[in-house]
């Protein structure tokens, strides 16, 4: 498995080859952007390589666990191909501020800024 800082303050870890090709585009972007750039640094230059116990449990680097604000309680948030590791206080308000959504998304559809991957969207 592979653990990074994701910029949104969790860390994102990935099973190898769900993260190969992601590295992959990653790095070809170009330097010379600095969006691209700071992507760069901070997702493939924090990436480490983790192995799962036979207790089920990873050991995390110290800079990725400080990046989280990790301390005794972690919230592991499954996301389709990969998890988000985010500190108990931290998941507790993205939370609480997904209950603003349906305010969000209804004030999107009234000004037409719904995205199209979300028009005709359904649960």
């Amino acid at each position: 498995m592979v653990v990074t800082a994701d910029p949104s303050g969790c860390l994102l870890l990935y099973p190898f080859p769900e993260w190969e090709p992601i590295e992959r585009k990653l790095t070809a972007l170009s330097s010379f952007n600095p969006v691209s750039r700071q992507l760069q640094r901070i997702l493939v230059g924090s990436a480490s390589d983790v192995e799962i116990d036979s207790a089920g449990r990873i050991l995390l680097p110290p800079m990725l666990r400080k990046h989280a604000k990790l301390e005794k309680e972690a919230m592991l948030v499954g996301q389709g191909n990969k998890f988000e590791i985010w500190s108990e206080a931290a998941w507790q308000a993205q939370y609480e501020a997904a209950g603003q959504l349906p305010e969000l998304l209804g004030s999107a559809l009234q000004n037409g800024e719904l995205p199209d991957e979300l028009k005709g969207f359904s649960l």
